[in-house]
């Protein structure tokens, strides 16, 4: 236990999580990039993961499930678009509104990344164990529920 911390300091959760999501998206990027996908920002996954999930969402549902303003959402929709990752169509239902949809390269990207997260989550469990990962998963959905 360290007596001597100061308020912040680089042992700081915060600093620590930043880190570590760092080293993530590097290892993701790195990883997407190599399989062509070079032009894919961490940023885009507050867009892509839920269109993963479910395609065809509206901006507020991107929104609500990225946890970002509409204006974010906006604007990392746009981002993309100009990659050829989405379109937005418009919503059948409300024709103000518009769906986003994934492209056949977004629905390409989905297959890839599934199968480069998959990867990087076994080389979480190799290095840190079984146990220690399902703690992590537990202790990242806490914080993110604060």
């Amino acid at each position: 236990m360290r007596t001597n911390r100061t308020a912040v300091d680089t042992d700081d959760i915060g600093f620590l999580l930043a880190k570590a999501t760092q080293r993530f998206n590097e290892l993701l990027t790195e990883r997407l990039a190599a399989r062509g996908f070079a032009d894919i920002r961490p940023s885009f996954g507050s867009i892509l993961v839920p269109l993963f999930e479910q395609d065809g969402l509206r901006l507020g549902e991107l929104a609500a499930r990225g946890r970002l303003s509409k204006q974010a959402v906006t604007g990392l929709v746009k981002l993309c678009e100009d990659t050829g990752l989405v379109l937005r169509e418009r919503d059948p239902d409300d024709g103000r509104a518009f769906r986003i949809r994934l492209t056949p390269r977004g629905r390409e990207l989905r297959k890839v990344a599934g199968t480069e997260l998959r990867s990087l989550d076994a080389d979480l469990v190799a290095s840190l164990g079984k146990t220690n990962h399902a703690a992590l998963r537990r202790a990242l959905k806490g914080v993110i529920d604060l």
